[in-house]
């Protein structure tokens, strides 16, 4: 018999939530019990944002560090032009958004460019003016958060010098926490940074010490963990890899048991717990580990 030569089997939404009420002994017989399990499934992504590390989730951003400029935020801002002005195709605007400089290239509809600008000169939205075939225009730019809001925390960061040159290093950027940030005396002291904060509010921001100065452009180079996307609607896929698939299930299981079948509870809280932990030690980081002995002692008479 031969084998199906295929290996793009994926659950939607509608299929995690069959199968997480066949295993409470249940069947979805209305809106309402799709509506539940959605939010339920909803929220057990949520959960294994504090059980660790979903290394799927970890997206390398740089950001361009400018001169006297200590906060940032941890992802890339979208920077959204509006068609009022009505660019023609081809032609470049270039302006200025409350100090961030930006080339953007128009077209006769509504258009948007990824664009990092620091925490302290962006707003929600601005006016943007350029000049297209010779004429001033004025538009309005909206920045869109959702990227920044995604991300959960930072790992490790470098600090990257003469980018795109031979001369290109990343030097080692150390992290500090809340109270060692908060009490350093000198906070707009400008030289070559050496460590970061992240303030993890709703929109997360870098702060970065001491301020970058003028002596070369610094690019900031971190990884970062987001939030894996929602199930939003009953056909979509989720952003979870082939060998999660149980433990998802599971979990919406055990979660949807609570609510409906709570004499499954037990049973199915323990095989999601089971499946967790296989599939979190399978989802680790593989390295070889090199041990060495130091020959420092102390002798003692």
């Amino acid at each position: 018999m031969a084998t199906s030569g295929s290996t793009d089997f994926e659950l939607d939404v509608t299929d995690y939530i069959e199968e997480a009420f066949e295993r409470c002994g249940l069947e979805v017989r209305t809106g309402h019990d799709l509506k539940t399990a959605k939010r339920s499934l909803n929220i057990v992504l949520a959960d294994w944002a504090n059980r660790g590390l979903n290394r799927w989730t970890i997206r390398t951003t740089s950001t361009t560090l400018s001169q006297g400029i200590a906060d940032y935020p941890a992802g890339t801002l979208t920077l959204s032009v509006l068609s009022s002005a009505n660019f023609t195709l081809s032609e470049t605007i270039t302006g200025t958004l409350s100090g961030a400089t930006a080339s953007i290239t128009s077209l006769p509809t509504a258009t948007s460019i990824a664009i990092t600008v620091p925490v302290g000169i962006f707003q929600n939205s601005e006016t943007i003016t350029g000049s297209t075939s010779g004429t001033v225009t004025t538009s309005t730019a909206v920045v869109d958060f959702s990227d920044v809001n995604a991300t959960i925390d930072l790992l490790s960061a470098v600090l990257r010098t003469d980018v795109g040159t031979t001369n290109q290093a990343d030097i080692t950027v150390g992290r500090v926490s809340r109270d060692q940030y908060l009490t350093t005396p000198s906070k707009n002291t400008q030289a070559r940074p050496s460590q970061y904060y992240v303030d993890r509010q709703i929109t997360p921001i870098i702060k970065i010490w001491p301020v970058p100065d003028s002596v070369q452009l610094y690019t900031l180079v971190y990884d970062r963990l987001y939030r894996i996307q929602d199930a939003d609607s009953p056909d979509n896929t989720l952003e979870v890899p082939f060998r999660f698939y149980p433990c998802l299930a599971a979990g919406l299981a055990y979660y949807l048991a609570l609510k409906r079948a709570p004499d499954r509870v037990g049973l199915l809280k323990q095989a999601y717990e089971e499946e967790f932990d296989r599939a979190a030690t399978e989802d680790r980081d593989r390295a070889n580990l090199s041990l060495t002995p130091t020959r420092d002692f102390y002798y003692i008479n």
